[in-house]
């Protein structure tokens, strides 16, 4: 990552995304955890799960946001760079933690039968977690060679995940209340969707984007993802458990 050709305007434009994912991050943390009293007990490890996403996400960003910070020095219209390393990692070890949890409480909230939910949950944040695994070496490569190897490499466990949300899961989906199938379904297509933009993302400086252009590109589409698949998609899953708490409590009147 050539931090030298990024202009002041695109360090503030990044800044600015990651400020404003740390924003989000925490203050759908407060919410999540606020509101769990208010969906039926058999949904609340759901929710907390859902809230320890955001959470995790909020304290990587900060990292993130100091990271940033230290490895730029700005004097009045000049950006200078510092020699302090903007810390990559951070961004992969908040996934390696939360991708595989995202799918959980999915899982969780669909109160499927015990085996299943243990098995599904497994088999998906293994996966989850293998991809993660597998994009990180690409990530931090010097060689748009090693960078596609490694992008190929991740998308193997992507495309099952993928094809579990999409194939696997709907016997499952078929199962709930029906006034909670479209939610559940929806979650799920969230879920394909949003993660849609990490492997796009993954590949710009592949596809001609270079220098700061690059790197403002790479830095500020992974925090949008970041917001629509673990912030937008926990607020879901709590709108998923209140409405099959009303449903459970109807159905027991």
């Amino acid at each position: 990552m050539d931090l030298t050709s990024l202009t002041l305007g695109q360090f503030n434009f990044v800044q600015n995304a990651f400020s404003f994912g740390l924003a989000v991050m925490a203050a759908t943390t407060i919410f999540l955890w606020l509101m769990r009293g208010h969906v039926g007990q058999q949904y609340r490890m759901a929710i907390t799960i859902s809230g320890l996403v955001t959470a995790i996400a909020a304290y990587h960003y900060l990292q993130i946001m100091l990271s940033w910070d230290s490895a730029f020095a700005v004097s009045g219209d000049q950006l200078e760079v510092t020699g302090a390393p903007f810390n990559q990692a951070y961004r992969y070890v908040d996934w390696l933690l939360t991708v595989p949890l995202l799918l959980i409480e999915l899982i969780l909230v669909m109160k499927l039968a015990r085996g299943e939910t243990i098995s599904k949950s497994i088999w998906l944040g293994g996966a989850a977690a293998l991809m993660i695994i597998l994009g990180y070496p690409g990530e931090v490569a010097d060689g748009s060679g090693t960078r596609l190897t490694f992008w190929i490499l991740s998308m193997i466990p992507f495309v099952y995940i993928v094809y579990q949300l999409v194939i696997g899961l709907k016997d499952s989906i078929r199962k709930q209340p029906e006034s909670v199938r479209g939610l559940v379904n929806g979650a799920a297509y969230l879920v394909v969707i949003s993660w849609l933009f990490y492997p796009i993302v993954f590949l710009f400086p592949l596809i001609g984007l270079t220098g700061g252009a690059a790197i403002t590109a790479v830095e500020v589409g992974y925090t949008i993802a970041d917001i629509v698949a673990k912030a937008v998609f926990g607020i879901l899953i709590l709108a998923i458990a209140m409405r099959k708490s009303e449903h459970d409590a109807n159905a027991s009147n």
